[in-house]
């Protein structure tokens, strides 16, 4: 068997410290309101397709943007990408910042569509 690449490495350490959820529960939470969605994507992945009404803060700055459209740290944040590797990065970095209530989506924007959820562009 293949060792894992560092990237994959990274991404299954954070896995251990975050709490992930399903694209189904992610939906319900956002639909209710109870929590912000968050894409860590770039823009440009962002703009070819996303989950309505997401914030588009990408994995470079999501560190120094957050506070300006979650200032609350006990908020639910979700955050998602593509495929579920960098929206656990991203979820670690902010639960390190104090966020309290920070969960991935698992699977990303991947899972999301697999899922039948609706997107847009």
């Amino acid at each position: 068997m293949d060792q894992p690449d560092r990237f994959q490495q990274l991404v299954a350490a954070a896995k251990k410290n975050i709490t992930e959820i399903s694209p189904q529960e992610a939906a319900e939470k956002f639909k209710t309101g109870e929590a912000t969605i968050i894409d860590v994507r770039d823009k440009d992945e962002f703009n070819e397709g996303h989950i309505p009404n997401a914030l588009n803060l990408s994995r470079g700055t999501v560190e120094l943007d957050i506070d300006e459209h979650v200032s609350d740290p006990n908020a639910v944040v979700i955050v998602h990408c593509g495929g579920g590797g960098r929206s656990a990065l991203a979820a670690e970095s902010l639960q390190r910042m104090g966020y309290k209530n920070v969960r991935s989506m698992a699977g990303g924007l991947k899972a999301w569509k697999a899922a039948g959820l609706p997107t847009e562009k």
